[in-house]
């Protein structure tokens, strides 16, 4: 009997032993669990200066050529000014840091006319449609000058104010690119006039001053 009491405590302390072990163990691995952290994690900030406002409106235009692009914007005091002289074929329009979200544009500097006249009505406190019509007489008659058929607006544009500092990126901010051809139509270009898909080319506003091939490409989802 002793023996058989004897064995019987020996082999309760060995399942203590190892009950004691496994205990220790998962407790060892819990806190390594818990502290690793994210090495990838994108950190954003406000665009909060001038110079991380021109970076990330830059974004707007071809990487190639934002070193040379011309930079305008709207000031605090709602004045066009500008930020950064350039010597290429583009100017880009800043975000503009009163308005919620981002939004930047870089354009062909043909195109230029164009959109400075847009801008003085929208001054004079033109409506939209306003703008559209006053435009399109203009166009017409050969007063405005539309620039270089196939002249392109690259829009950089997203629901967020925040950027990545190392890359420029903004938070959540997508593309679109527009092709100016002025007064084409489906038939001319053999485009249809409602996107068949979410990247793919259509076109707008066609047989009328501001005919322009859309392209939305799909978004990139790297910071």
């Amino acid at each position: 009997m002793k023996h058989i009491i004897t064995v019987l405590a020996l082999t309760g302390a060995l399942m203590s032993c190892n009950t004691s072990n496994k205990t220790k163990d998962n407790a060892e691995e819990s806190p390594a669990k818990e502290t690793v952290t994210d090495s990838t994690a994108t950190h954003f900030v406000a665009i909060d200066t001038e110079e991380a406002l021109i970076a990330t409106s830059l974004m707007a235009a071809p990487e190639a050529s934002r070193a040379g692009c011309k930079v305008i914007g709207y000031n605090d005091a709602g004045e066009l000014v500008t930020y950064k002289e350039g010597n290429n074929e583009f100017i880009v329009l800043a975000d503009d840091p009163k308005k919620s979200g981002f939004n930047a544009a870089c354009y062909h500097k043909s195109l230029e006319p164009f959109m400075a006249r847009g801008r003085e009505l929208r001054a004079e406190g033109k409506t939209g449609p306003e703008i559209f019509d006053i435009r399109e007489a203009e166009a017409k008659s050969g007063q405005l000058d539309m620039g270089i058929a196939g002249a392109t607006l690259h829009i950089y544009y997203g629901p967020n104010d925040r950027y990545n500092p190392e890359t420029h990126k903004v938070e959540g901010a997508k593309y679109r690119y527009v092709v100016y051809l002025p007064f084409a139509t489906a038939e001319s270009t053999g485009l249809p006039e409602n996107p068949v898909g979410s990247n793919h080319p259509w076109i707008m506003n066609p047989g009328t001053h501001r005919a322009h091939i859309m392209i939305s490409p799909l978004a990139d989802d790297k910071p």
